[in-house]
């Protein structure tokens, strides 16, 4: 009667911060906030405009897009790894069968 248990589809997700985020999806993430705060600190004084508005969020904005879950991924970061990884990595599968010539 050992072992006799079945283990939930989603058990990986309990690993997880809030089961969303890894320690490096937060670190990204506050390392955009902070840059964020640094940036509002230092150039709020100057000509305030839309485009500044922009320069400014840019950085939490991005490190936000990186660490949001994605359907069947864990973030958007890891979608990019997995098509980049596509498209350079090798692409040409070998596949070894049985066959009857491999016996000695």
């Amino acid at each position: 009667m050992y072992n006799d248990y079945l283990i939930p589809a989603n058990s990986k997700k309990q690993m997880l911060i809030l089961g969303f985020f890894t320690g490096i999806d937060l670190a990204i993430f506050g390392t955009g906030i902070v840059l964020t705060f640094v940036m509002l600190l230092l150039i709020s004084g100057v000509n305030s405009s839309i485009w500044n508005a922009i320069l400014i969020l840019s950085p939490a904005l991005i490190s936000g897009f990186l660490v949001l879950p994605v359907p069947h991924y864990h973030n958007v970061m890891q979608l990019i790894t997995n098509i980049i990884k596509f498209f350079i990595e090798r692409r040409r599968y070998y596949w070894k069968g049985w066959s009857i010539h491999e016996e000695k």
